[in-house]
C-alpha cells in the first residue's frame, strides 16, 4: 500500500473528526478522497502538522488527529519531546512512514533507512506508540479513537504517489470552515 491507499481506507474513520493534514500531497490526496470541513489542509508549513494538531488538542476537548509524514516529522523532531512532556489524551499523531519525502520527488528519508520513528518517539518519552503495517492503519486508528489515551501511530507503507489536483480552495476558507468545526 502507498500513502493514498491508506488515506482512502481511513477516510470513513476520519469523517467528522478534527484532522490536521500534512503539507503537499497528503493534503491534496485527502482533499480529493473525502474533503470535509473538519479537515485542515496544510498548504505551506512542512513539519508543523503535528505541532498545530497538538496545540489544538491542548486548547480544547475534542479528539484531534494529526496526519504527518516521516519526512515532516524528521524536519521538526522537537515536536516529539514536546508531545511526550505535555500529554493530551485527545491527541492522535498518525505518521505515514513511506521512507521518503513524497511531495518533493520520493527522495529517501532516514526513516526509510536506520531510523525508527516509533523508537524515537518512545525514547522521547511518548507512552503509547504503535507501529503497524499499512494494512492495519485503520484498525490502529479506530482503536486510538476508541481509547482515551494520547497515541502515536507509525504506519509503514511503500513509497509512491498518485496524480492529484492542487487544492484551489483559498487558505482563509480552509481555516474558517475548520474553525467552525472546532467551535461546533
Amino acid at each position: 500500500m502507498i500513502r493514498s491507499e491508506i488515506l482512502k481506507e481511513i477516510a470513513p474513520i476520519l469523517r467528522d473528526q478534527l484532522v490536521v493534514c500534512n503539507i503537499g500531497l497528503p493534503s491534496q490526496e485527502l482533499h480529493m478522497i473525502d474533503d470535509q470541513p473538519t479537515n485542515f489542509y496544510m498548504l505551506g508549513t512542512m513539519g508543523l502538522s503535528s505541532s498545530i494538531g497538538f496545540g489544538l488538542a491542548l486548547a480544547q476537548d475534542k479528539k484531534v488527529i494529526s496526519i504527518d509524514g516521516d519526512g515532516s516529522v524528521l524536519t521538526n523532531f522537537g515536536t516529539l519531546p514536546t508531545i511526550a512532556n505535555n500529554v493530551a489524551d485527545n491527541f492522535i499523531l498518525l505518521i505515514i512512514d513511506n521512507g521518503s519525502y513524497g511531495s518533493t520527488g520520493d527522495q529517501p528519508t532516514y526513516a526509510g533507512k536506520k531510523t525508527s520513528l516509533a523508537a524515537v518517539a518512545r525514547a522521547c518519552g511518548c507512552g503509547n506508540v504503535v507501529e503497524v503495517p499499512a494494512e492495519e492503519t485503520g484498525k490502529a486508528l479506530q482503536a486510538a479513537l476508541d481509547g482515551d489515551r494520547m497515541t502515536i501511530i507509525v504506519a509503514k507503507c511503500e513509497s509512491g504517489n498518485i496524480k492529484v489536483p492542487v487544492i484551489t480552495m483559498d487558505p482563509v476558507v480552509i481555516r474558517d470552515r475548520f474553525m467552525k468545526s472546532v467551535q461546533a
